[in-house]
């Protein structure tokens, strides 16, 4: 039988995420930066987002966050604009929920962002649902 020449498995390869209890600084947005919120992941390490200034951009996950960072649809994020491709930005650095809570409140973000909801209507859906079931009264089912 050969013998185990690595360090360890998968459980080794992951990591432990002792630093997502502390507190860390709240990041603000330099110039050919904005704040951004999710709309969509596409894959492949891109996602599409609505900018604070008002544009869709097709974003990539940078290599260092990529794997490592999650981000999903409605999450705050800063990117960094390309000067040379308006409709396409990198992402820069995801900011946890109590951090976008922050900027909203330092007026860094509008009034109008949604921050701790899914995009894309689910909530609206999800009332809907109660419509599509059929009430029956005692009467109906002694008929049936």
């Amino acid at each position: 039988m050969p013998k185990n020449k690595g360090k360890g498995g998968k459980n080794r390869k992951r990591g432990k995420n002792e630093a997502d209890d502390e507190k860390r600084e709240l990041v603000f947005k330099e110039d050919g930066q904005e704040y951004a919120q999710v709309l969509r992941m596409l894959g492949n390490g891109r996602c599409e987002t609505m900018c604070i200034d008002g544009s869709k951009r097709l974003c990539h996950i940078r290599g260092k966050m990529h794997k490592k960072v999650w981000i999903a649809a409605g999450d705050i994020i800063l990117v960094g604009l390309r000067d040379y491709q308006d409709d396409k930005a990198d992402v820069i650095f995801k900011y946890m929920p109590d951090e976008a809570r922050l900027l909203k409140a330092y007026g860094e973000l509008p009034e109008n962002i949604r921050l701790n909801e899914g995009i894309g209507g689910l909530d609206e859906e999800d009332e809907g649902a109660a419509d599509d079931y059929i009430e029956f009264e005692d009467e109906d089912i002694d008929k049936i």
